[in-house]
């Protein structure tokens, strides 16, 4: 099997330099990775304009659905000249209708405004009722490749549909399994003809009292762990 790319969303510099030295192939440059990942701050894209690797931005304004007002697109589009101009490779997109399908129109004006750039159409797919047809829609809009557990909570959980999927794109574009994917979990997935894997590599870190108390964060944050990361390659090039 050829190599297989991994793929590390982090959400600060200190996670980006462990993806980095644990060798993951491409980031996913985020922040609030507890709350699903929203757009990176100018800082850090610029930060990680330097990192000698494909980094894609996500581009979420907020957290909750994918349901996005006009003024949101203003604000993404605007969020996607900001991770050209910082030097990304390419940003993470979605966006839904509230039936849970993918809204054509406004992926079809966010991947304009993304022309040249590469694009990963995020687990917004993972909402869609009908997931062959959102696959035709993704492909006919122009994506690169879709992030997706198969539906389910985690990636590994899903293997049969995730594998339904792969044979439906062929090389049309790329199915990268992510949600919940670690060493130990990689196995259920390894039957697959795999291309390319998402992943966290995270480990908790308790906060103080005093952080959680005045409403700063959770008890608890998760941080990339750069040893997870290399276990994760390692594992991925076995297979």
């Amino acid at each position: 099997m050829p190599d297989i790319l991994l793929e590390v969303c982090v959400d600060d510099s200190a996670g980006l330099g462990a993806a980095l030295r644990g060798g993951a192939g491409r980031v996913e440059l985020c922040s609030a990775l507890a709350l699903g990942g929203l757009t990176p701050s100018a800082g850090l894209m610029q930060a990680a304009a330097f990192a000698g690797r494909p980094v894609m931005a996500m581009i979420r304004p907020r957290a909750g659905n994918f349901i996005w007002s006009t003024e949101d697109l203003r604000l993404m589009r605007a969020d996607i000249a900001a991770a050209r101009a910082a030097g990304m490779a390419g940003v993470v997109l979605g966006a839904s209708r509230p039936d849970g399908r993918l809204d054509e129109w406004m992926l079809s004006a966010l991947i304009a405004e993304a022309d040249g750039m590469d694009t990963t159409l995020h687990r917004c797919f993972d909402l869609t009722p009908d997931k062959s047809a959102a696959l035709e829609t993704a492909i006919n809009l122009g994506f690169s490749r879709i992030l997706t557990s198969g539906g389910a909570t985690r990636a590994p959980d899903a293997a049969d549909a995730l594998a339904a999927l792969i044979a439906q794109a062929g090389p049309r574009i790329t199915i990268m399994p992510g949600a919940g994917i670690s060493p130990a979990t990689l196995p259920a997935l390894a039957h697959l003809p795999l291309r390319e894997v998402h992943a966290s590599c995270s480990m908790a870190q308790p906060e103080t009292d005093a952080v959680a108390a005045m409403g700063f964060g959770p008890s608890e944050r998760r941080t990339t762990d750069e040893s997870t990361v290399r276990a994760l390659c390692a594992a991925l090039a076995r297979l």
